[in-house]
C-alpha cells in the first residue's frame, strides 16, 4: 500500500458507544466505500474493537485498535484526544477508561433534569433507548430521543439549542486531565491525536497553549481532515501542523447514515507536504 495515497478513516463510532452501527456493518460500510485503513474509536470505550477486526481481517481491510478520550481542559472545555494502535488490554489504559466513564450516569440524569424544566419530559430513560452500554450514555443518545420526540429536526439542531455548552441542557463534567490521558495511550503503545481541533472554542492564544501543551506531554497529531472541519478549518490546521510538526491526521467521525456530515472514506486527501499519521501505523 502506497502509505501517502491510502484512503484512511482514523476516527469512527459503533454501537458500542454514539454510533448507529454495529462494529461489524461499521466494518463493511468502510470497505464498501473503499477504505483502506480504518480505525474504529468509540468514546472511552474499547469492547468493538474485537468483532471490528475480525470482519475486516475477512475483508482485507488494514484495521487500528483505537479510543476517543474525554479529556477536561482548561475553564470548562471538553476535548477529545483519539487513541491509535493502542493495545488495548493494557491494564493502565483500561483502569483509565473505566475512570472516564464512570460519571456518565451522574451526568445523565442532571442533564434530563434541566431538560426536564424546558418541557422536554422523560430525557434519560429516552436516551438509554438508543445506548448499547448504559454506562456509556451520551449527548448524542439524548438528541437522538430529542428528535424522536419531534422537538428538532435533527441531532445537529438539538446540539444547538439544548446540548452544548450554555444551553439548557448542557451539564459541565470532569473527565480525564490532558496528562492522564496521554499517559494512558503511552502506556498503550498508542499514537496520541487531538481530535477535530476546529470543534473547539478557543481563542487563538488558547490554542496555541493547547497545541504547545499537547505536544510537550507526548501528543503526535492533529486532526487536519475531519467530519466536522470547514474548508477554512482544513486550511488552519495544516498551518498548526506544519509549524508544530504533527502528524496529520484523516478523519471522518462517522456516527452513521443520515446523521454524519461526511461518510466514511469521503474525505479529501491531505495536502501533499503534510505527514500523514498513518506513515506511523503501517
Amino acid at each position: 500500500m502506497n502509505a501517502d495515497a491510502c484512503n484512511a478513516d482514523l476516527h469512527c463510532h459503533s454501537t458500542f458507544s454514539d454510533g448507529l452501527l454495529t462494529p461489524a456493518e461499521l466494518v463493511r460500510r468502510a470497505h464498501a466505500n473503499g477504505v483502506d485503513l480504518l480505525a474504529l474509536t468509540d468514546h472511552d470505550e474499547v469492547g468493538g474493537l474485537a468483532e471490528a477486526r475480525a470482519v475486516a481481517d475477512e475483508l482485507g481491510l488494514k484495521f487500528i485498535n483505537g479510543v476517543e478520550i474525554s479529556v477536561s481542559w482548561g475553564d470548562d472545555t471538553t476535548l477529545h484526544i483519539i487513541a491509535l494502535n493502542i493495545d488495548p488490554g493494557h491494564p493502565d489504559l483500561l483502569a483509565g477508561l473505566a475512570q472516564v466513564r464512570s460519571g456518565r450516569d451522574a451526568r445523565a440524569m442532571q442533564m434530563s433534569e434541566e431538560l426536564d424544566k424546558v418541557g422536554i419530559h422523560g430525557a434519560h430513560q429516552g436516551a438509554l433507548r438508543y445506548v448499547g452500554n448504559p454506562a456509556l450514555v451520551s449527548r448524542s443518545h439524548f438528541a437522538r430521543y430529542i428528535v424522536e420526540m419531534g422537538h428538532a429536526k435533527d441531532v445537529k439542531t438539538v446540539f444547538e439549542h439544548w446540548l452544548a455548552k450554555g444551553k439548557p441542557g448542557y451539564v459541565a463534567h470532569s473527565w480525564a486531565t490532558l496528562a492522564q490521558a496521554l499517559g494512558w495511550i503511552r502506556a498503550a503503545g498508542g499514537v496520541a491525536v487531538l481530535a477535530h481541533p476546529g470543534r473547539y472554542r478557543l481563542s487563538n492564544k488558547e490554542l496555541r497553549r493547547l497545541l504547545t501543551e499537547f505536544r510537550a506531554l507526548g501528543g503526535e497529531g492533529i486532526e487536519v481532515l475531519s467530519g466536522s472541519h470547514s474548508d477554512e478549518d482544513t486550511r488552519e490546521f495544516a498551518r498548526y501542523a506544519r509549524e508544530f510538526g504533527f502528524l496529520a491526521s484523516r478523519a471522518s467521525d462517522f456516527h452513521g447514515p443520515g446523521e454524519s456530515r461526511i461518510d466514511l472514506g469521503k474525505l479529501p486527501q491531505l495536502p501533499d507536504d503534510l505527514t500523514p499519521v498513518w506513515r506511523k501505523l503501517l
